[in-house]
């Protein structure tokens, strides 16, 4: 008998749930739920009890320790996703249905893809498609390729840049994390949880303590990850709202923010994926696109120039900006695209499990086609009109951008809309938007969390998913009203640095995923 075929997934016994535990209207993996609680809990006493300050600068000394030490694990680790992905759909591979041959997408393109979007960067692209392409180009943080700044080259190699650290390889990897969770989901009738996903190189020892380490390393990530994203997003709408109705954006407002949001994700978490996560996702993908198409028509001009700027900066520095060897912009580099490359990675589990959750039906060269191409293709467009109009406004000296440059990057998306015409309609669609996509990651999180820690059920209690909801938001709101930036910058170093033992889980994942399409009879 072969390896693969002893560890052949259809000779487990295993069945779905069958080590939880029923009480109290929860239906827990134990292990994994109390493990991963516990360890949330001794992280928010030691916030709470140590001075934030301190945690941030503990917790980021061992950040830039692992962004500086293993840059090279980090940038080539991407880059062997890539690659991965773009030989899956050319392979004979390419065949294999989720969910076995004759099983049938559950939700329409556009719904999956505004899903997609909603649950994997949607928020990011609010956050960063301004103030991202401003601090290249003016050197706000360094420079790529340490090219010279304000200059017309680095207005190119910033629209570039920034597609880079937006395009194939984020989605690359989360592309990894959603086709092997779906595939040992839905082809072999495992838990939909990361462990099922290291059944042929483990076999049934993934039922015990090595896979219940792996599922506590991502539901911490993913709460951290989260509750991160929660903080930062309170502090960017609070601007927002600062900034138009003039508001001031103080601690009070950022907990607000976050009670509300969390609020709205309970409720939408309570109706499921297709009363909630679909709804808000189908209506928020086309307040963005009527939002996209306004400020391209604005700026036709500058909007129509930058796309094929940004394409050929993509596709011209591809090469360079993957390399981590010999590089002199080293500085930059650790600061932004290893930084981001160990963000992807902790998220790539909550991101990943999401997608999986509603890919079954496609087939595996559909869905990475799908998965990688199409939101490349959607945030090249998305970058080239706000990040072109952004730097526009930089050389020309229009409006806020243009006289004090990038001075804050929750405001740089409003302080852009400014020199624009209806700047107050455009500025209270985007903080309706910010919102809604904080809403729709938090509660899609709730019910990736939900299915980890309920041993892969897809139908955990609903008690269960709104803990998880409003566990997010306590923490968030906790640290920002406790600590304030400090204590969401030390979270979010906390959720940085998991980063790197998942760059080797993602890796396995890869093996293991290949394993496993060996044992799948395809046509």
């Amino acid at each position: 008998m072969s390896k693969i075929d002893k560890y052949s997934i259809d000779n487990t016994d295993y069945t779905v749930g069958q080590d939880n535990v029923q009480k109290w209207g929860f239906d827990v993996h134990n292990p994994v739920f109390g493990a991963s609680a516990g360890m949330i809990l001794l992280f928010l006493i030691a916030v709470l009890v140590s001075d934030p300050a301190t945690a941030k600068s503990a917790l980021n000394g061992v950040k830039n320790s692992i962004i500086n030490n293993f840059d090279v694990v980090f940038i080539w680790s991407g880059n062997i996703f890539v690659l991965f992905c773009l030989a899956l759909v050319v392979s004979p591979y390419g065949k294999i249905r989720i969910g076995g041959q004759e099983a049938e997408p559950e939700y329409s393109r556009p719904s999956w893809f505004a899903m997609l979007f909603a649950a994997g960067m949607g928020i990011g692209l609010m956050f960063w498609s301004v103030a991202e392409p401003v601090a290249y180009y003016t050197g706000w943080y360094e420079t790529p390729l340490n090219v010279a700044p304000n200059t017309p080259e680095a207005a190119k190699l910033a629209m570039g840049a920034t597609m880079y650290h937006w395009g194939f390889h984020p989605w690359a990897i989360y592309a990894v994390v959603a086709l092997s969770l779906a595939f040992f989901a839905y082809n072999k009738g495992l838990p939909l949880s990361i462990r099922s996903i290291f059944y042929p190189l483990l076999g049934d020892r993934v039922w015990g303590w090595p896979g219940h380490v792996v599922d506590i390393l991502a539901v911490v990530a993913t709460l951290f990850g989260l509750a991160t994203s929660l903080g930062l997003g309170a502090q960017q709408a609070a601007s927002g709202i600062e900034h138009v109705l003039g508001i001031e954006a103080d601690i009070g407002l950022q907990v607000g923010v976050i009670a509300g949001v969390t609020l709205m994700a309970v409720l939408s978490v309570a109706r499921g994926i297709d009363g909630g996560v679909k709804l808000l996702s189908n209506i928020n993908m086309l307040v963005a696109i009527a939002l996209l198409v306004f400020v391209a028509m604005v700026g036709f001009a500058v909007s129509m120039g930058t796309i094929p700027t940004t394409v050929t900066g993509y596709l011209e520095n591809f090469v360079s900006l993957s390399n981590p060897h010999g590089r002199e912009d080293e500085t930059w580099m650790h600061g932004w695209t290893v930084f981001y490359w160990a963000w992807w990675i902790s998220w790539s589990p909550f991101v990943g499990m999401f997608i999986a959750r509603v890919s079954k039906g496609r087939t595996v060269r559909e869905f990475i086609i799908a998965v990688l191409f199409v939101p490349t293709l959607v945030t090249v467009v998305w970058m080239s009109v706000f990040g072109g109009q952004a730097i526009d406004q930089v050389i020309n000296g229009v409006g806020v951008l243009g006289e004090n440059g990038l001075t804050s990057v929750p405001l740089a998306m409003f302080e852009m809309f400014e020199a624009l015409p209806f700047s107050l309609i455009l500025s209270v669609i985007a903080i309706v938007l910010v919102l809604v996509f904080f809403i729709t990651s938090s509660d899609s999180g709730s019910l990736v969390i939900d299915n980890i820690t309920a041993g892969g059920k897809l139908d955990a209690p609903m008690p269960q998913r709104i803990f998880w909801a409003l566990i997010e938001g306590a923490i968030a709101a906790v640290l920002l009203y406790v600590g304030g930036t400090e204590a969401i910058e030390a979270l979010q170093a906390g959720a940085v640095s998991t980063g790197l033992p998942f760059t080797i889980v993602l890796l396995l994942m890869c093996v293991s995923l290949i394993m496993g399409f060996r044992t799948e009879r395809f046509r």
